[in-house]
This record gives C-alpha cells, structure tokens and sequence, in this order.
C-alpha cells in the first residue's frame, strides 16, 4: 500500500519504537525488528533528518537512545524523544515558573527542574505531570486533586493502556496514576506525549521541518497515526505491533493510516539514498 504514498518525498520521519523498531523481551532489552537498521540508515544516507519518538519517560532521551544502540538500534541523541521533552516545552511555555507536582522518577525529576520547572514541595502545586513510576504514594495523588480543584491542570505522557511487548501488551502505570486523579476529579488530563499538539510542535522543531513535509510511522492507530494525523503527516501503521489485527474499517478516520505494512523493512523499496 507505499504506492503512490510519496514517501520519497517526504524530508523528514519520525518513528516508533516498541513494535515497529523493536520488540522488548522479559528482559526488557530492544529486539530490532528486520530491516529497523538498514531503513534508519537509509534514511541517514539520503541526507533526511529522523526522530525517534517513544511515550516512554522512565529515563532521559540521552539514556534511552544510549540502550537503544546497546541493543543494535543505531538512534543517536539528538534524534530521540520523549513525553518529557515534549512536557518541558509545553510547561515553560504555558505556564512559566509554576510549581509542578511531578510523578516520576527521580532522573526525569532531576531532568525537568534542570529545565526551569520548579518542583511543588508542599500544596502550592500549580501543574501536575505524570510520567512512568514503578508505585505511587496515594498522598501525593491527594495533594495533586486538590492542586487540580484548585485550577491546576493534569499533564500526562501518556494515556494509552500500554505498548507492545514481545509476550503482549505492556501496560502504562502512568496512565494508571493518571486515571485514578482524573477519577476523583472529574478533569480530562492533557496529553504531552503521543498523541497531542505538544509532540507535534516538539517534533517540528527538532526536526526543523513543518510536520506537513514528515511522515510518521508507528504500530498504534490511536498514537502514532492519529499523532501523524494531527500534524498533517503521512502516516503507515505497522501491523508488527499492538495494531496488527485492527480492522481498519472500524477505526474513526482521524486514527486511520495513509497505507499499511506488516514490518518497517518493506520501507526500504521506497526508500532509495538520494
């Protein structure tokens, strides 16, 4: 279904990890899926710039590059990212100097007050964000209820259920926190990571391109492609992830792809070096 798409003519990508680049085992290690090297060094040798944007925010997007090339993913810095870039943009944009209450780990803590957000230690939370986390204290989600009935909005990297792994879905415990405070306060959380306007405008600049000129390639109709949909990029879903069964006729349109591949290694015949 890549006929007649143009993908030749796009000047940038953007690409999904978990089910589309690779696949992560129990041990939690990145298994390339065929043809994910070849077709990010293809893209290299045209001269086009890629990202790699992965809703995973337990570590940096410099430490989740660096695994990814431990585990023969050649994805370099300044080409990877995540909610977290995304979330710090959008904070010190919209709401410059607030406090956040901030449910993460320690190194995105670190990251984002590094970054010129202030963290709330107390009841002045003016944002709440939610990240990744391996346990959530039920006092700090109190706290961040009554920051949000208070006006504060609630930021998340994600709201999906989870990603693909290699023995099946690998459920979100930061969509889990998230639901349980937007629950008990009757707030639509916003979305900073896949999908939202926030990724769309951070993969922009990265790449220093309108989105309209990238496409996007992901294995999640209701992320990736409806990400790519919502910057007016090409989209192909990849059906060696969570989506690989989806009927394609019972997905709304804003989350249906521009063509579908079953593994990103049919990429490579429209993918000629310039």
């Amino acid at each position: 279904m890549l006929d007649g798409l143009g993908l030749d003519q796009a000047r940038g990508f953007v690409f999904d990890v978990d089910g589309t680049l690779a696949h992560r085992g129990p041990d939690g290690r990145a298994h390339p899926q065929p043809g994910a090297v070849e077709v990010l060094e293809r893209i290299r040798a045209s001269g086009r710039p890629l990202a790699v944007f992965t809703n995973g925010s337990h570590v940096t997007s410099e430490t989740m590059a660096g695994g990814l090339r431990e585990d023969g993913i050649p994805v370099e810095d300044r080409e990877m990212l995540t909610p977290v870039d995304s979330a710090i943009t959008y904070i010190r944009r919209r709401f410059p100097d607030a406090p956040a209450l901030l449910f993460a780990h320690d190194v995105i803590r670190a990251r984002m007050v590094a970054a010129g957000i202030p963290q709330a230690e107390g009841e002045e939370a003016e944002v709440v964000f939610v990240a990744h986390v391996d346990e959530a204290n039920l006092k700090d989600m109190e706290r961040a209820a009554r920051a949000i009935a208070r006006g504060a909005p609630l930021l998340t990297g994600s709201y999906a259920r989870g990603y693909a792994g290699a023995n099946g879905i690998i459920f979100s415990r930061g969509a889990m926190v998230t639901a349980g405070i937007a629950k008990v306060t009757g707030v639509r959380p916003r979305i900073v990571g896949k999908p939202s306007k926030a990724a769309v405008e951070e993969i922009s600049t990265r790449l220093g391109l309108p989105t309209e000129e990238i496409a996007v390639i992901g294995d999640d109709a209701g992320m990736d492609i409806a990400l790519g949909r919502m910057g007016g990029s090409k989209t192909v879903l990849v059906r060696s992830g969570i989506s690989g069964a989806i009927d394609l006729d019972k997905l709304p349109p804003r989350h249906r792809p521009d063509a579908v591949i079953d593994g990103v290694a049919e990429l490579l015949d429209v993918l000629d070096a310039r």
